[in-house]
């Protein structure tokens, strides 16, 4: 399992569940309690609206991170084929012409 990349070992089905049950739980109590603050409506769909707001670029910076990470590991790999590729294809005894 060492030599797979680290983008292809699978999380395990316990760390899936608590972070989604994590998820939930922090939206939902944070929903809770906008929706039982001593405040006028308007104030509240405000405070809706910023708490939607920040779970979607919540996604889209977890997203754009991974996105870059398999990237530049991508990279990497090319990279990593290509200097083994020449290194195999040198022969030092080869004749120079």
């Amino acid at each position: 399992m060492a030599n797979l990349p680290q983008s292809s070992i699978p999380h395990s089905s316990a760390w899936v569940a608590q972070t989604w049950i994590s998820f939930v739980l922090a939206t939902g109590v944070t929903a809770m309690g906008i929706w039982f603050l001593p405040v006028d409506v308007w104030v509240k769909a405000f405070m809706g609206m910023g708490l939607l707001f920040s779970v979607g670029s919540t996604f889209s910076l977890a997203k754009t991170v991974r996105d870059q990470h398999e990237a530049t590991s991508l990279k990497q790999r090319i990279d990593d084929a290509r200097v083994s590729r020449l290194i195999a294809e040198h022969d030092p005894l080869k004749p120079q012409l």
